[in-house]
């Protein structure tokens, strides 16, 4: 199908649907033809046709044959009629990118996110607005944020996309936690907390993700379902904007926002996803996942080493140059093996330990679509890799964003599906032949695997070779049954648990939306809740305690250590006492808060008026206020470097834990010396808890004007404001 056609009809078709009433919501992440429609009982939503365009499907127009000519026919005995005078065949419309029907103005009493304020459609008015109804636990809604990002950027002045968040789970519903998603995948458009499907209801929604585009006159344009959205949007935004522009009608005036990462304080983890505790050698593997990085430590706490550099990207190299994107699943082969899921780089790495080296195994960062199901290594592309565990010589994978399980075979590189027919369904039978809801977690008993089968709230099995059984499941019931029961068997209810291990014949689930740790039995299908009231929040001991959010466990020395997800540190809990208490990170050498070579800063910069001077030696004098209820952390060192005149010239370096203040650090000015620059880095912790901790990177600017009777002396004052929602 041409680009034209394709257009046309998203713009022709789309404007013509109706809502005509249904009880039903399509799941859109199914490969098959028809879309999977799952029952919500609870919401009633009207049906509006969705809309696929495909780009070859359609029958293609031939040009019609030539005739042949008249002069041709003059020996025939027949005579030779005239030509008939030819029809003419009207050149087809071009599109109108306008749409006729008012959009409606979003409903009072919500929840903004990303704004500061609620938002109206007067206030929107000569914009482009893509409205995106999703729910932060879909795949399929995480799939499509590049996407959208990607036009955000091109269209910066055009367009304007709003999140309209319209839970699946409960716990999706509030707008703390949405608050946290939107941290944890960096957006900065305005998002509505539409937990009560107002807002798409009264649009019609019925799939996550769905797309709603409004001009800029607030006329609505069109809708669409699914991923892969990026090239079709764009070519019907540059229509709009050829469309309107003409009549100034675009209005390029920037939208002024307030983010929710403003004044954000920085941890020394972020969202960590996944963790694996290696007793016999004492080592613990965190998944910092959104600083992009694995961070080594020992079981104490102790930062041993920081595999990658922090940027979001497929890189592979030394531990200092290799890129990850967002990893969650970490499994060891042996002592000096590590693979790790690289989630958002749709890859599997291997990393050699011994060698410090990082390379790429499977995967090439390109989302797979269902269109190849075994290859070799880096040819086959992959498709949101959530976690990985190696069993007898293979690596599983469990393979979220298209429902199924793979593996990858390390002496072959060979890489296809194990398990699952690639439909979102909860349905048991032959591997190959039943159905996955985007698995999460994955464990081993050696004759099976256990796997956080994540949508459908539920805990199920996979048959190994040695053990020929299929799939089954051991609790839950299907992609809409969820809460927080526990029982036995089919009584049961989670919701979305991200994480599972097992010990001896007990599994340990991360019920990440209940923001618990349950355990169950396999045998006998029981449920109980181990630890974890149910309200989210970050609180140790044996009574009380709190989690938010809780995505991966691991057991060493009969200790259980959880990545507390939405509170940035790992948790370990005694299972002899079920005491809980947060891992301290002792960063001594620094390398939490390594800068990549060469990588752009991404701490706070403060530039200070030109500082009249005089050459040799002069003093610089820093003063740092910490905010109150906190202290400077006596386990990792402040440092702090001074350079002239750009990166390169280092005049000073300076490193000492928990400094006394005013702190005086001597520099040398030259006659060529034209600016300083300090890059300053600063651990600071809650009084009571050195667990809860903080980073301030800061680099000062200080231009310089060289002066015989110039000062000695450069004074600093810096404060630290309060970390958001510790006052």
């Amino acid at each position: 199908m041409s680009k034209r056609v394709a257009l046309f009809a998203f713009i022709f078709i789309l404007i013509g649907c109706t809502s005509t009433g249904a009880d039903d919501v399509v799941d859109v992440d199914s490969p098959t033809a028809e879309p999977t429609v799952i029952v919500e009982e609870a919401t009633e939503i009207p049906e509006v046709e969705e809309v696929v365009v495909e780009e070859e499907t359609a029958e293609v127009i031939e040009e019609p044959t030539e005739e042949p000519a008249k002069e041709a026919l003059t020996n025939s005995a027949l005579p030779v009629p005239e030509e008939p005078t030819p029809t003419p065949v009207p050149e087809p419309e071009e599109p109108s990118f306008a749409g006729t029907i008012p959009a409606p103005e979003f409903p009072v009493g919500l929840d903004w996110l990303n704004t500061g304020r609620p938002l109206t459609l007067a206030e929107l008015r000569g914009k482009i607005v893509i409205l995106d109804f999703w729910t932060y636990g879909c795949i399929n809604c995480i799939h499509v944020i590049p996407d959208l990002k990607a036009l955000e950027e091109k269209y910066a002045e055009e367009l304007v996309v709003i999140g309209v968040h319209s839970a699946k789970f409960e716990n999706e519903g509030v707008t703390d936690n949405i608050r946290q998603i939107i941290l944890r995948y960096e957006l900065e458009h305005p998002v509505i907390n539409d937990n009560e499907f107002v807002v798409w209801s009264t649009w019609g929604a019925r799939a996550w993700p769905t797309f709603a585009f409004i001009d800029p006159v607030g006329n609505v344009l069109g809708f669409h379902s699914g991923e892969g959205v990026y090239d079709l949007f764009d070519q019907v935004i540059e229509g709009i904007i050829g469309e309107f522009d003409p009549q100034g009608l675009i209005d390029r005036t920037p939208l002024e926002l307030i983010l929710e990462n403003e004044g954000l304080a920085e941890s020394p983890l972020l969202f960590p996803g996944k963790v694996l505790a290696d007793a016999p050698h004492n080592r613990l593997f965190i998944a910092d996942s959104n600083h992009n990085r694995i961070v080594v430590t020992d079981l104490e706490g102790r930062v041993l080493e920081v595999i990658g550099n922090g940027r979001p990207d497929l890189q592979d190299g030394t531990f200092e140059s290799a890129s990850f994107f967002r990893p969650q699943g970490l499994t060891l082969v042996d002592e000096n093996t590590l693979y790790v899921a690289d989630t958002q780089n749709h890859a599997i790495r291997r990393v050699d330990l011994s060698s410090q080296l990082v390379e790429t195994v499977a995967g090439n960062g390109r989302q797979g679509r269902y269109e190849l199901f075994e290859g070799v290594g880096e040819m086959v592309a992959l498709n949101s890799p959530w976690d990985v565990l190696h069993e007898n010589g293979i690596i599983y994978i469990a393979m979220a964003g298209q429902h199924q399980l793979w593996q990858f075979d390390p002496s072959t590189d060979v890489v296809k599906v194990f398990a699952g027919s690639g439909r979102e369904e909860l349905l048991d039978g032959p591997l190959l032949a039943g159905g996955l809801n985007q698995p999460s977690g994955l464990a081993s008993d050696g004759d099976r695997l256990y796997f956080a089968d994540s949508e459908a709230s539920a805990i199920r099995t996979a048959g190994l070779p040695v053990g020929q059984e299929g799939l089954n499941t051991i609790v839950g019931t299907g992609l809409f049954d969820f809460g927080d029961l526990d029982g036995v068997g089919d009584d049961v209810r989670l919701q979305h648990p991200l994480g599972v291990v097992y010990q001896d014949g007990i599994l340990y689930i991360a019920d990440t939306y209940n923001n618990k740790i349950k355990r169950i039995v396999p045998a006998t299908r029981e449920t109980t809740t181990v630890l974890g009231t149910g309200d989210d929040g970050w609180q140790d001991g044996t009574d009380g305690v709190l989690f938010d959010e809780p995505g991966g466990l691991s057991i060493a020395d009969n200790k259980l250590y959880i990545a507390d997800t939405n509170n940035h540190v790992i948790r370990v809990a005694d299972l002899a006492t079920n005491e809980v208490s947060t891992l301290v990170l002792i960063d001594t050498e620094g390398l939490l808060t390594r800068q990549p070579e060469g990588g752009q800063y991404t701490g706070k910069v403060v530039t200070l008026d030109p500082q009249t001077l005089q050459t040799g030696d002069v003093t610089t004098q820093l003063v740092v206020d910490i905010p109150e209820g906190f202290k400077l952390n006596d386990i990792a060192p402040f440092s702090i470097e001074w350079t002239a005149n750009g990166e390169e010239n280092v005049l000073t370096e300076y490193q000492e834990v928990s400094p006394a203040f005013p702190l005086q650090v001597p520099v040398t000015i030259s006659q060529e010396t034209s600016s300083l620059q300090a890059d300053i880095v600063i651990y600071y912790c809650d009084d009571e808890a050195e667990s809860l901790c903080f980073i301030e990177r800061l680099r000062i600017q200080v231009p310089v004007v060289v002066d015989a009777d110039g000062e000695t002396a450069v004074d600093i004052l810096h404060t630290i404001p309060l970390p958001p929602n510790q006052g």
